[in-house]
């Protein structure tokens, strides 16, 4: 465990995966949602998707959330109460989460795990199991395992910013946490997303995740919202949000990564620059380091999907949609962006 001044005193982020089953870690929350939530989603509109063995999603205030964490969204909102130091890696699902949570972790623990040294966590442990999921504990009734972690925290999330209201609190409010967003090219994620939900539906049509995707009822979309909210927020409060493009990490991984540790208050040193210590975290947390080590090559993202987490690590490319995309899927799909994102600031070249 991370230490501070040679006392026991925990510091964070520590490795949720070694400290998840602490048995000081205790939650007075329900196992199971309660019955209010349980109506709540019963009142839902809700929509299928087919060729994913009919996964039913539900629309709550205008996302479309998966059925089961519809009251994790108004728990969220309700009860989530951030640190100041907290520091939250929200994405949407295939838009460089994974890559984002290594380069988080390596980055806000590297004085108590240096990159370099061998027993380094992420060398044991899935990126994932080293930070909690929001919605996962509030689901399952673990947010006394939150209240218990030592700060700085850093946790992970799907959902919109509108679900997390008390991270970036409105215009001219003090208060919050840190949001690091990472956002990327919406035909490429739509092209990583079927990837990864064939691992498990190996029946499901490309056209079928694209269709979703332009419609706007995509897990956690529609996906211009769930972006616009985390960019605007961006614009309005630099001190609590910080927007990446994950086409920019990967071409200067190592100066975003400096933006990052910038942002969050730990930027590197001199002397952590000369030691190359920005060059061994994006060493550890490339696609090919991740993708070699023991902990990703077997075992499942969530015991209960059965998405395999060496499906976490394809390519991690820019345009693989053009190998995917007739013409006419692509112009559609970028006519839609440019009109949800006309006005705003934001484009996708």
């Amino acid at each position: 465990m991370a230490t501070t001044g040679g006392s026991s005193v925990r510091v964070g982020p520590v490795p949720f995966k070694d400290v998840e089953h602490d048995g000081d870690m205790v939650t007075a929350v329900p196992e199971r949602p309660s019955e209010e939530y349980v109506a709540l989603v019963s009142a839902l509109p809700c929509c299928t998707i087919a060729g994913m063995s009919n996964t039913k999603l539900c629309c709550y205030q205008g996302f479309w959330l998966p059925e089961g964490l519809a009251p994790a969204a108004a728990a969220l909102q309700r009860r989530f109460e951030p640190r100041p130091s907290d520091v939250i890696v929200a994405s949407l699902p295939k838009g460089g989460t994974t890559w984002l949570v290594a380069l988080a972790f390596a980055t806000l623990a590297r004085r108590a795990h240096p990159p370099g040294s061998g027993d380094h966590p992420l060398r044991r442990l899935n990126p994932h199991q080293c930070l909690p999921f929001l919605e996962g504990m509030f689901i399952s009734g673990l947010e006394g395992m939150l209240d218990a972690l030592p700060s700085p925290r850093l946790m992970n999330t799907h959902m919109p910013l509108a679900m997390i209201p008390g991270a970036v609190p409105a215009d001219g409010a003090g208060g919050g946490c840190r949001v690091v967003y990472i956002c990327r090219e919406p035909k490429d994620m739509v092209v990583s997303l079927w990837h990864y939900f064939r691992r498990v539906y190996p029946d499901l049509e490309f056209s079928e995740v694209f269709d979703i995707a332009c419609d706007g009822t995509m897990l956690w979309g529609p996906f211009w919202d769930h972006i616009l909210g985390y960019w605007r927020a961006s614009v309005a409060r630099p001190e609590n949000v910080l927007f990446l493009r994950y086409e920019e990490l990967l071409r200067d991984p190592a100066e975003n990564v400096r933006r990052l540790a910038r942002f969050v208050g730990m930027p590197f040193s001199a002397a952590e620059e000369e030691d190359g210590v920005v060059r061994g975290i994006v060493e550890l947390c490339s696609l090919d380091s991740l993708r070699g080590m023991e902990a990703n090559k077997a075992g499942y993202v969530d015991t209960r999907t059965k998405f395999p987490r060496e499906a976490l690590f394809r390519k991690g490319v820019t345009d693989d949609w053009k190998s995917h995309m007739t013409p006419e899927m692509a112009c559609r799909m970028d006519d839609i962006v440019a009109d949800k994102l006309r006005g705003t600031g934001l484009a996708f070249p």
